[in-house]
């Protein structure tokens, strides 16, 4: 068997192979709530054969929001739309996970298609906030700095986005602390210039993020999976590196996190990655290996072999693929065929599969 099409188990959830989606902003809501587009773009992966869907990044509070249009998980109206799409992914057989968010400065912007700057309140837009006043560049809108009471408050939105995320029968949440939001912006020594005890030292730096860990796990049960996306690194000098994210990672792993989500960069748009296939990899080999913690690799990884080897070479313990599952919602399905595996069909397709092969069976959501 294909490593990539080992089970994986974390807690109570196994899922069928390591192949999952990645968060991606579909910036396709009204007031944050879920419509048909999300219904069918979550639901045809789950289709494809991915193990786990995961929503775009989901807003805690309105103001966490990236643009007008961003999915949220911040009113208890938004659970019934998410408990239907939730429902469509189990009855494919793969489970579906939250991604739970904040975009801090990064917020009140275009989606970008309609350009990168910031948008005006008379025009649906709000000040955000972050750690300082300093906005992400000069087409963004300028932040409020967060008081300590309103750190708090962030802290307990995610408490009750998790619970919602609950209600509506998600198997798994993932923390965003990556990409330049709100999070993150806290993490970085270039972002977060606060002189109280949420700057300054790493200790401090690191307090929101595991505040946030903490009121999740509280409020999520035990049975059930919590994941982390970091960045790994800025990609910037004197920047967040992999050395404090390691360290992080065995922080959150005591506290209950169960798998590492590596990615990095989106902090500043002075960034200089450098890009390749499989990139951010070595980032998930590391932290897995020092941290002992599982971790999900991402970043240009786009065919089966590629990313069967770095489940084989234990590099991470489960693909995440973005683009190229918008590129081809069955890639699941084709790369197990390429690795000559026995793959599940929903029986809708069986006209088109292989022969022999299996019929896809629902994932229970007790």
């Amino acid at each position: 068997m294909p490593s990539l099409f080992e089970p994986l188990t974390i807690r109570g959830l196994t899922l069928p192979h390591r192949v999952v989606v990645s968060p991606m902003c579909q910036y396709s809501s009204t007031d944050g709530f879920a419509s048909d587009w999300h219904l069918v773009h979550l639901g045809s992966r789950a289709v494809g054969g991915a193990a786990l869907v995961f929503t775009e990044a989901s807003a805690v509070t309105a103001e966490g929001r990236i643009s007008p249009q961003d999915h949220g998980i911040y009113l208890d109206a938004h659970i019934d739309m998410l408990a239907r799409i939730v429902r469509f992914i189990h009855a494919q057989g793969s489970a579906a996970g939250m991604q739970l968010a904040h975009a801090g400065r990064k917020g009140s912007t275009q989606r970008p298609w309609e350009g990168r700057s910031a948008i005006d309140p008379a025009e649906g837009g709000w000040q955000p906030v972050g750690p300082t006043d300093v906005p992400f560049s000069d087409v963004y809108p300028v932040p409020r700095p967060l008081t300590s009471g309103e750190i708090r408050g962030v802290v307990q939105a995610f408490r009750a986005a998790a619970r919602r995320a609950h209600n509506a029968g998600f198997d798994l949440v993932e923390i965003h602390s990556a990409h330049g939001y709100l999070i993150h912006e806290f993490l970085s020594p270039l972002t977060n210039t606060r002189t109280d005890q949420y700057g300054g030292s790493f200790e401090n730096r690191i307090r929101l993020c595991l505040e946030v860990v903490d009121a999740v796990r509280d409020e999520w049960p035990e049975r059930m999976p919590v994941w982390l996306r970091i960045s790994a690194t800025d990609w910037a000098p004197g920047g967040w590196d992999v050395d404090q994210a390691v360290e992080l990672s065995k922080r959150v792993r005591e506290r209950g996190v169960d798998l590492i989500d590596c990615s990095s960069g989106g902090l500043l748009i002075s960034q200089q990655i450098i890009m390749g296939p499989g990139y951010q990899v070595p980032f998930a080999e590391r932290i897995k290996r020092e941290a002992g913690i599982a971790t999900g690799a991402v970043g240009l990884i786009t065919n089966a072999t590629q990313a069967d080897a770095i489940i084989r070479n234990g590099q991470a313990d489960c693909i995440l693929l973005a683009r190229q599952l918008l590129r081809d919602p069955y890639w699941p399905m084709h790369a197990a065929e390429e690795l000559g595996v026995p793959f599940p069909w929903p029986p809708q397709y069986l006209r088109a599969a292989p022969d022999g092969s299996p019929t896809r069976q629902p994932v229970s959501s007790d």
